[in-house]
């Protein structure tokens, strides 16, 4: 886990304020507390070790642009050698296990990466280069870059232009980390009412891998539902089908219920066209429902266990689908994520 310091090691100043930010994240604790630690880290990053400590010696951190007095006080802390009160009680309520009796993490160590993920070129809260770091940190060999596509712009989806610039910066990513780690170029695409993907077929193309999801009229009449999804597994490039219900079980955002489809319909398209099925990590989705699961289980689908990351302490949830997967026993080998990154990419691009 990301810069722990349950083990009594000290951790620097920017590390602390980091891991403060990825357990509220994790916890899916407000974003402006989150944002307060990471702009405090982005403040110090400029910074010579000595000026940080000869701050915190003559009080005036908070002369710093983006660092108030409860981030002060952990970076004066810090800088002092002392583990941060802030960070032992955010380890204390926020750091534990996300699942009893360690449900999941046997399937969770056999994962390579994560195939959904968001950034703040949509609806994300963090850069590319945090989502990117804290994957490492994590262990992943990969992670993919999924912003939405351009219809959805209550998450500021990207166009064509917009992607073509951030292909550009995963790539620049990817030359300064120099191996080990490859950030993946992907897409979020809305499925739209015709089945139709939200973006360009010549972009769709550069990329290594398309996560296609629908998320406007859930609530559309079954049978249309049903033609709508299955056009999009049978004449379009997708890998996966994202959260296919779309349904919201709990969280800040309320509830709300599943699109009705003919889930045995869409699950043999599904795997006759060899598109995964999302196990949605994410607690207020749990997508899909058990019964679908089991269902595409039985009729021998792929299946891809993605956090979907609005934030970087949320690519920890991948242990929640995990543990449903470890229940539905589901084959590892029929995970895609569990691939290495070549056999991932050759499945995805055939």
């Amino acid at each position: 886990m990301i810069g722990s310091s349950e083990s009594g090691s000290v951790l620097s100043p920017v590390a602390a304020l980091r891991r403060i930010a990825f357990l509220l994240e994790r916890g899916r604790e407000d974003s402006y507390k989150v944002r307060a630690f990471r702009r405090a880290a982005s403040a110090l990053l400029p910074l010579a070790d000595d000026e940080v400590r000869r701050r915190a010696e003559e009080g005036s951190l908070t002369d710093l642009p983006g660092v108030g007095a409860s981030t002060a006080q952990v970076i004066a802390e810090a800088a002092a050698g002392q583990v941060p009160a802030r960070l032992v009680e955010a380890e204390r309520s926020l750091g534990g296990p996300l699942t009893a009796d360690s449900a999941g993490e046997t399937l969770r160590a056999l994962l390579r990466g994560d195939l959904h993920s968001h950034s703040d070129w949509s609806d994300g809260g963090s850069p590319i280069e945090e989502m990117a770091f804290t994957a490492i940190e994590l262990g992943h060999d990969y992670l993919v870059l999924t912003d939405h596509s351009p219809r959805l712009t209550v998450a500021h989806g990207l166009s064509a232009a917009r992607l073509e610039k951030q292909l550009a910066v995963v790539e620049a990513i990817n030359d300064h980390l120099a191996g080990g780690f490859t950030l993946l170029k992907g897409i979020e695409v809305d499925i739209l009412d015709d089945g139709t993907l939200d973006q360009s077929e010549e972009m769709l193309a550069r990329l290594d891998l398309r996560v296609a999801s629908v998320h406007s009229k859930l609530a559309m009449e079954p049978a249309q539902m049903t033609k709508r999804m299955i056009a999009a597994v049978t004449r379009s490039p997708m890998n996966v089908l994202g959260h296919c219900t779309g349904r919201l079980v709990a969280g800040n955002r309320g509830t709300r219920a599943g699109s009705q489809f003919d889930a045995r319909a869409v699950f043999e398209a599904c795997a006759e066209h060899d598109v995964a099925v999302e196990i949605n990590s994410r607690p207020e989705r749990r997508d899909p429902p058990t019964r679908l699961l089991e269902l595409a289980r039985d009729i021998g689908c792929l299946f891809s266990i993605d956090s979907d990351a609005h934030a970087p302490g949320q690519l920890d949830f991948l242990v929640l689908g995990c543990a449903r997967a470890e229940t539905a026993g589901i084959d590892p080998d029929r995970i895609v994520n569990t691939w290495p990154q070549q056999r991932l990419l050759e499945w995805a691009n055939r």
